[in-house]
């Protein structure tokens, strides 16, 4: 595992908009960032993160029903109790799954360690299946990067493979928060996957759908029968319209039960059940005390690294605010992400359906990655 400055590529900004990645700049600072790659070798590749990613996915997914049959555990999670049997039932009907995210700390050496899974709302989908891979094109047709240099990236074949073949109602909807453009982006890519693979598709603003008798329906009246909605299931079961999930006939993507899996209290359950395992971190569940050296803090529902809190070996303290404050902690084994120069750099591993599809990588100038942090392209070469 490598960093390699590269030259970026001239007028990439100007293709980018013409794609929709508006967002590519954030706040006048670079989101993605081709100033620079990582190379891998294709066993690291292989071996050390596509087989653990399907290894970790199936003990994650054998987690749920043991949640499920256990009050304790779902009130540990911090699951609304009016939800417990809607959840059980998506999980028994077979609702089917999309896709998700694992993030790990890498140094390219030892075993790739299990920081947390990103299993309902995660982003970061057009940088890794389109644009990331045009780069690696681009920079092999200029001769900037050596031949036969690869990627680890089948992540849009594989999503549009799933539209094709998993069972949905039509129209199918999608749906994101008006004010995100980097959501409405991810959302925009998805639905362009899935009319590709000839799916009926719609785009609704979350703020719009409504409540017909206890249906969900768009604007026009008409019920929602199928939605993906990028939007987190915990913040879902707490709008006004959530008893209307209990009632409506909407098929969701991802479903409910994934609550259970994008929730950090996942980690501890893991580690209770394959304690030892070289992928994984020790983690337990915790209240509020005081974090020890060596260890992270993180709600139970978080992301992009808000209400996060470790403290290093060395006792170094890093926090990071946000609005994380009304749930569970968990306590999870510190592994420090590796550092390059001054960037610390985290590896992002999809899953679509059950199959690996490919690795993202984020970098910050901290321990902690943050919606900050940057985006950069990764290629295979031995």
């Amino acid at each position: 595992m490598k960093r390699h400055n590269i030259a970026p590529r001239p007028g990439w900004q100007d293709f980018a908009n013409s794609v929709g990645f508006t967002f590519h700049t954030i706040d006048n600072e670079p989101y993605w960032d081709e100033s620079a790659y990582y190379q891998f070798s294709l066993q690291q590749i292989e071996q050390d993160l596509e087989t653990p990613t399907e290894e970790l996915h199936q003990m994650a997914l054998d987690l749920v029903p043991d949640i499920l049959a256990d009050e304790q555990l779902l009130q540990q999670l911090a699951i609304p109790k009016p939800f417990w049997d809607y959840i059980a039932a998506s999980w028994r009907s077979g609702e089917p799954h999309l896709y998700g995210r694992m993030d790990f700390s890498y140094n390219g050496t030892g075993p790739a360690k299990l920081l947390e899974l990103n299993y309902d709302t995660p982003t970061s989908l057009f940088e890794t299946g389109f644009f990331q891979w045009v780069w690696l094109e681009d920079q092999l047709m200029r001769g900037q990067l050596p031949q036969g240099a690869d990627q680890f990236n089948s992540l849009q074949d594989k999503l549009e493979q799933a539209f094709a073949q998993l069972p949905l109602a039509q129209p199918f909807y999608f749906s994101s928060v008006t004010e995100s453009i980097e959501d409405k982006g991810t959302v925009d890519y998805l639905m362009d996957i899935a009319l590709q693979a000839g799916l009926n598709c719609r785009y609704i603003q979350l703020e719009q759908l409504g409540d017909i008798e206890g249906q969900l329906v768009d604007m026009d009246g008409f019920p929602i029968n199928g939605l993906f909605k990028l939007y987190p299931w915990e913040f879902m079961l707490q709008e006004d319209f959530a008893s209307t999930i209990l009632t409506s006939k909407t098929q969701w993507l991802e479903p409910c039960w994934k609550l259970l899996l994008s929730n950090k209290g996942i980690l501890p359950l893991l580690w209770q059940k394959h304690q030892g395992h070289p992928n994984l971190l020790p983690a337990f569940f915790a209240d509020k005390q005081p974090v020890e050296a060596g260890w992270v803090k993180k709600p139970l529902f978080s992301r992009e690294g808000a209400n996060i809190e470790l403290v290093t070996a060395n006792g170094q303290r890093l926090t990071e605010d946000g609005p994380y404050t009304d749930s569970g902690y968990i306590r999870q084994a510190l592994a420090p992400l590796p550092q390059f120069g001054d960037n610390y750099t985290l590896i992002g591993s999809w899953v679509v359906g059950d199959s690996a599809a490919g690795i993202c990588i984020r970098e910050d100038n901290s321990l902690i990655t943050k919606d900050s942090s940057r985006f950069l392209p990764h290629i295979i070469l031995d």
